[in-house]
């Protein structure tokens, strides 16, 4: 049977309670907008409600912890469906006793929701590597991102703590969305559908700082004076730094 649910986290949680409620297995939960009719299969929308996605979520903690818990929204923002139907067959198996069921790597599902947390955790952590702000002529650092996955909001807490004293804003393109923080709190930005007609950039004029290209091109000075060509090795310069995240990084144009 097909769990028809809003795409959010929240929703996917609902979608695990809906089923032990109901008592029907063999789910496969998936967005509207992914659905496609199956005649041999039935369909069920399932609404999103907080308190059961929380009982979902809190029930998870006292089984396996917090740290762990977490993983399964991590490996959510991959935006893999695989995954997905990966991690509710965990879940389920959790709730029904099997505490260890991430252990058995014999398992297709338990080994392809690992490798997708691998990769989820690894474009975490570029992120908070790659990120190059810009200065806008009215004081807000913004930086444009196009990751792999949505880990957007695996970043959010790394960077208010690092750049607690300045307003920054992080875009991400490929999903047309941001984070804004005001020196105070984080909150999400979108675009209207206006501005969201190009799907290559964002169609909004941003005023740079007189002196941003300034301390751009100090910073290329200073990473080509510290680059040695006689240890160069593109290879291994590849694996740390792919080629995708290059259009973003000042010291590579």
């Amino acid at each position: 049977m097909y769990y028809l649910f809003d795409g959010t986290y929240l929703g996917f949680l609902c979608c695990v309670f809906e089923s032990f409620e109901r008592k029907e297995t063999n789910i496969i939960p998936i967005t509207h907008e992914d659905h496609q009719i199956d005649m041999f299969k039935d369909r069920r929308t399932v609404v999103t409600d907080n308190p059961k996605a929380r009982r979902v979520q809190r029930g998870l903690q006292v089984r396996i912890g917090k740290a762990e818990a977490t993983d399964f929204y991590r490996v959510f923002l991959s935006e893999d469906r695989k995954a997905w139907q990966a991690s509710f067959f965990i879940l389920c198996q959790i709730f029904t006793g099997r505490k260890d069921i991430r252990q058995h790597y014999g398992n297709d599902h338990v080994l392809y929701f690992s490798q997708v947390l691998k990769k989820v955790s690894r474009e975490r952590h570029r992120m908070k590597a790659f990120i190059r702000f810009s200065k806008s002529a009215d004081g807000l650092f913004f930086a444009l991102v196009e990751p792999d996955f949505n880990v957007l909001p695996l970043i959010s807490d790394f960077f208010q703590k690092r750049y607690a004293d300045m307003p920054w804003l992080i875009y991400d393109m490929k999903r047309k969305y941001g984070l804004l923080f005001d020196t105070h709190q984080v909150g999400e930005v979108r675009l209207s559908p206006e501005e969201t007609q190009d799907s290559t950039a964002p169609a909004v004029a941003i005023a740079m700082d007189e002196r941003d290209e300034l301390f751009q091109h100090l910073w290329k000075q200073y990473y080509t004076s510290t680059n040695i060509e006689a240890r160069k090795n593109m290879k291994l310069h590849l694996q740390h730094v792919p080629r995708r995240y290059w259009k973003y990084l000042v010291e590579k144009k």
